[in-house]
């Protein structure tokens, strides 16, 4: 009991006297910092920020384009590009890998906040030792072999009084929010890719019909010139051209399997599972109902695209490492205690005397570095600038993307319609031609040409029917695909960089 009421009788004198000693310490180092060597001054970063609006946005006034719905593929009304979408995002390994990205940017968040909080550690030691008689203790310790014990806590708190700590906490939270972005980026990516292979597929499978037709014409057509031939209409030079076509054909047939195998292979891959899983998949065109999609670039872009997100917080993970390194320059300031027992002997290790405790602050100052810290602030500088840099050219790339994107949508409906009166007019002047033909009244010739023309057409049609499907896609895919960034984004896109 005397122990504890020695302790009670001391404690408040000697911690008064200690925060007063803390507290002329404190002013002392600050008055120190300012005459200092070691100084950031003339070291900025000078990248700025573009504004939407400047880079081709459409005005803030203009009115808001309707977002794309995040489950966007459900509005073309097939349910087994539902199903693939669906099972892809659930089980490609590239989504956990963003996934996981995603957590280890989470604990670096949890760690830089744990490091603002004061540390308590526990120490418990025993030893036995023999002490030096050639050393400071003196005799009988001195030779002697004796227990030695420590019961012990240990604590420390950094006193953030120029903001490193929570520097380095706004850099983990802004790398933290880039990482998830980048995740949803990846989710959306795959979903459009998923869907554009299923198109794909759709538009090779349509291709082999039409050259399945024309098979079937050409052979039709071999069988009208041995007639014509027998007649005495037509020569072996029209017979023999006419043979040569249908190998060609069958050639054009396998090489679309083929194609068609390796696009059945593609979905396989996207869905992370085995390539012949999906050998009776069987798309059509037909099936996929066109959707809206906006036609002008819309204000609200920076809120809409997952990797400008990410950019932008990426560059807010920069400025923090720059407060972070710019805060070095300045006192780094640690407040330490401990308090527990110690003892020569182990039979005394919980006795009132061997009670010990102390408490202090820890202070260091830069001086003099040669540099060193002038210049990791360049180095973090110039990071920012890059950042800001990389954020400028995703925003301007992004735009134009989507300009890009809206301009070939409105020009493959305007190619469609034309190409739909070609492909009529090539039926059209191959039917008669064949007529003709088998009329004995036109060549050969008259045949192969309009043959030709109509080939062309239908997979010219096919083609154009497809890439009319991507292109909504790939816009898509430009405005976002379906991404929303919350009001804190918003508000970081209409803000500049503190200086």
């Amino acid at each position: 009991m005397s122990g504890c009421q020695d302790c009670q009788s001391i404690r408040p004198g000697a911690v008064a006297r200690t925060l007063t000693t803390f507290v002329v310490a404190v002013a002392s180092v600050v008055v120190m910092a300012l005459a200092g060597c070691a100084s950031p001054e003339g070291i900025a970063p000078s990248a700025q920020l573009a504004a939407p609006a400047a880079v081709g946005a459409a005005p803030a006034q203009a009115p808001a384009a309707a977002p794309v719905s995040a489950e966007w593929w459900r509005g073309f009304e097939d349910p087994v590009l539902d199903d693939l979408i669906g099972r892809a995002t659930a089980g490609n390994p590239s989504l956990r890998v963003a996934a996981a990205r995603t957590a280890r940017a989470s604990a670096n968040v949890a760690a830089a906040n744990a490091a603002r909080a004061p540390l308590v550690t526990g120490q418990l030691d025993a030893m036995r030792q023999r002490f030096s008689e050639n050393s400071l203790y003196p005799p009988p310790l001195a030779g002697s072999v004796q227990n030695t014990a420590t019961a012990q806590l240990n604590g420390s708190w950094e006193l953030d009084f120029f903001g490193h700590n929570r520097a380095q906490l706004d850099a983990a939270i802004g790398s933290e929010r880039a990482a998830s972005a980048d995740a949803d980026a990846a989710r959306i990516l795959l979903a459009v890719n998923v869907a554009r292979s299923y198109v794909q597929l759709a538009r090779l499978l349509e291709q082999h019909s039409v050259l399945e037709r024309v098979l079937a014409q050409r052979d039709e057509v071999f069988s009208l010139t041995k007639q014509r031939v027998t007649a005495g209409l037509d020569t072996n030079v029209e017979l023999r051209q006419s043979e040569g076509f249908l190998p060609e054909t069958r050639q054009q047939l396998e090489a679309t399997d083929e194609q068609i195998a390796l696009a059945r292979h593609a979905i396989a891959a996207l869905l992370a599972e085995p390539p012949d899983r999906f050998a009776t998949l069987a798309p059509k065109l037909s099936t996929l109902r066109p959707i809206a999609v906006p036609d002008v670039v819309p204000a609200d872009l920076v809120g809409r695209r997952a990797d400008i997100v990410a950019a932008r917080w990426r560059v807010e993970a920069a400025v923090g490492d720059v407060a972070a390194q710019r805060a070095q320059f300045y006192p780094n300031v640690n407040l330490t205690a401990f308090i527990g027992l110690g003892t020569l002997g182990l039979d005394r290790l919980i006795d009132a005397g061997s009670l010990q405790w102390g408490v202090g602050p820890a202070i260091r100052l830069p001086i003099f570095d040669a540099g060193r810290l002038r210049a990791g602030l360049r180095g973090r500088a110039a990071d920012l600038d890059a950042a800001v840099e990389t954020y400028n050219a995703t925003l301007v790339d992004a735009i134009h993307d989507v300009a890009d994107q809206i301009s070939s949508t409105r020009s493959v409906v305007l190619q469609q319609r034309e190409q739909d009166a070609a492909l009529a007019s090539a039926e059209a002047a191959y039917d008669l031609a064949t007529q003709r033909y088998r009329a004995g009244l036109g060549s050969y010739l008259t045949v192969l040409n309009a043959e030709t023309n109509v080939i062309a057409q239908r997979r010219l049609t096919t083609d154009l029917r497809a890439r009319a499907i991507d292109s909504q896609m790939l816009l898509v895919r430009a405005l976002g695909g379906g991404y929303a960034a919350g009001d804190d984004v918003r508000a970081l896109a209409s803000a500049g960089l503190p200086r």
